[in-house]
């Protein structure tokens, strides 16, 4: 019944359906099917209730304060503090890429932000100085994927709605394997930079750090001031998301002065164009997972992968390659919300760590925004450096290689992840 049901949505996705629309018209056909014209009158109740859960509004304002970090001149600013801390190593124009990413990953939650942000200003500037546009374009790529592993996190988000687990721990989860990965995307960097001789843009100078950082340094201080709040329990997800709201407005309009209405209306609609696709996504989802409840699918997934095996990291094994394969077809909103409230109650009948599951999901749907064929941030850089999609695949192998080495780390070493959530929280 489960594979049915996903070789559906997948058939519709393949003929360009609107995934959300797919979701809803395969629920609606196995409601109809199982239950007949009865079970209609409660569909709209369903979605209404689906879409309406309180943490889910993280999602909304953390891409508005996103958008109006992004028109307020931040961008600009993180990349002048990279450059002059790492301008001065061989390559560094791609130092200063990832770097800028690790940065703005910590404002933005969303991969696709962080690549449209700076990969508009960083990869012209690469080509420039002779970087190969797929190097150039596979950096930018790779780099954004830390945003969903790094806090906040709109991956991280919708998985804890959809697993009924802590957001915040999550977070926590999500510092190690991200801070690791940045610095092996500089090391891979490197190594391309020694091969094709790129060059050093600058000599390291004290003085244009110390100014640099005294021009971002509100840059710094918010994902400071707010993070430090939701781990410190002061705020929730939610609430914090909404501080990043209140802030960024502040910073763009009072200290850097750079933001206006018209760019603040441009900010606010892209938010709400963002916010509605998860949220018709989130909608239609709660149908799907209403009849697979109702039909008990999930329970008997569980009885059927326990009656194979009972070894939790052979079930790991078993669901990274599910959800690499899930990664390279759908969306990673998409992807969570069809497979995780399926697959949980195998997850915690063989004993898997919910917030330890939660990071494997994010850092195996990372990869997934690489992998061709729908690769959602990979096909931003390759528009943004006008390289073939596969020619920027072949440079980002090897970046694909790092963070793939994290999804390993994270999965069979736990506290690799968990360990400052256990430090912190248990």
């Amino acid at each position: 019944m489960i594979l049915l049901i996903f070789a559906c949505v997948l058939a519709l996705v393949i003929i360009d359906v609107p995934i959300a629309v797919s979701l809803g018209i395969v629920a609606v056909a196995a409601m109809l099917v199982s239950h007949g014209l009865a079970s209609l009158p409660n569909l709209p109740i369903v979605l209404y209730n689906g879409a309406t859960s309180f943490p889910l509004i993280a999602i909304p304002l953390f891409i508005l304060a996103g958008a109006i970090m992004n028109a307020s001149g931040i961008s600009q600013r993180l990349i002048a503090f990279a450059s002059a801390l790492l301008g001065f190593i061989r390559g560094g124009l791609a130092m200063v890429s990832i770097g800028a990413s690790l940065f703005f990953a910590e404002i933005s939650g969303s991969a696709v932000a962080d690549v449209s942000a700076l990969g508009s200003i960083l990869i012209p500037a690469m080509k420039s100085k002779g970087y190969p546009a797929p190097l150039a374009a596979a950096i930018l790529s790779s780099s954004a994927t830390l945003a969903v592993i790094i806090p906040p996190s709109i991956p991280m988000i919708l998985y804890a709605v959809m697993a009924g687990t802590s957001v915040v721990q999550l977070f926590v989860a999500g510092i190690v394997p991200g801070i690791v990965g940045g610095l092996g995307l500089m090391a891979t960097a490197y190594w391309f930079a020694r091969r094709y001789n790129l060059p050093i843009e600058e000599k390291f100078d004290w003085a244009r750090v110390g100014k640099t950082f005294r021009e971002a340094f509100w840059a710094f201080l918010l994902p400071v001031i707010i993070l430090g709040a939701i781990f410190g329990g002061i705020v929730t997800a939610t609430e914090g998301a909404a501080m990043a709201v209140v802030a960024s407005l502040f910073i763009g309009l009072v200290v850097y002065r750079e933001l206006d209405l018209k760019e603040l209306k441009r900010a606010m609609i892209e938010g709400g164009v963002q916010t509605a696709v998860v949220m018709l996504l989130v909608a239609a989802s709660a149908l799907l997972g209403t009849y697979l409840s109702e039909v008990q699918a999930p329970q008997h997934l569980a009885h059927a992968v326990a009656d194979i095996t009972q070894n939790k990291w052979l079930v790991l094994a078993l669901l990274n390659v599910l959800f690499l394969l899930l990664g390279m077809f759908l969306h990673s909103a998409a992807a969570i919300i069809l497979v995780v409230p399926v697959v949980m109650p195998l997850v915690n009948a063989v004993g898997i760590d919910p917030i330890h599951f939660g990071l494997i999901v994010t850092v195996n749907l990372g990869i997934g925004q690489q992998t061709p064929p729908v690769a959602s941030v990979l096909m931003v850089a390759c528009s943004i450096a006008r390289a073939s999609v596969w020619e920027v695949t072949r440079a980002n192998i090897r970046f694909i290689g790092v963070l793939f080495a994290i999804l390993m780390l994270v999965t069979y070493w736990p506290a690799f992840g968990l360990g400052l959530v256990h430090l912190f929280y248990k």
